[in-house]
């Protein structure tokens, strides 16, 4: 498969992601009432999650195609995540005096989705092995 081809995966895949995020984000915000971003926590988790998988599946031989990659992890799940809006969460919790909060959230966010992404890695390998 061409670079180009490869490129418009990943940018068609990145317009979707984003597309989604923005959407679970806007749902979750509408029906949790409080300020704290939970939608962009719950965003960056189950996208690190299936990020793992993916990875995993490919890694372990479960699929080779860089079509797919390109697609759904740089792609797709590259627009669906967003350290960038979560760090400007953790700073709009300190700037609002909730500096516990803001630290929770930072640190939660880190240790939450490389755990997800670890249980994806490994449960991406089991389904290509199986």
């Amino acid at each position: 498969m061409s670079s180009a081809m490869l490129i418009g995966l990943a940018a068609l895949g990145g317009g979707l992601g984003a597309a989604v995020r923005y959407a679970v984000d806007e749902w979750v915000t509408a029906r949790w009432r409080r300020d704290f971003p939970l939608g962009i926590f719950l965003v960056n988790v189950t996208g690190s999650l299936v990020l793992g998988l993916v990875t995993g599946f490919v890694g372990s031989g479960g699929a080779g195609a860089a079509g797919w990659t390109a697609l759904v992890g740089t792609g797709v799940l590259g627009g669906y995540t967003t350290f960038s809006t979560a760090s400007v969460d953790a700073v709009r919790l300190a700037r609002a005096g909730r500096g516990g909060t803001a630290l929770a959230y930072a640190v939660g966010t880190m240790l939450a989705t490389v755990c997800a992404a670890l249980a994806g890695l490994w449960l991406g390998a089991v389904v290509a092995h199986s």
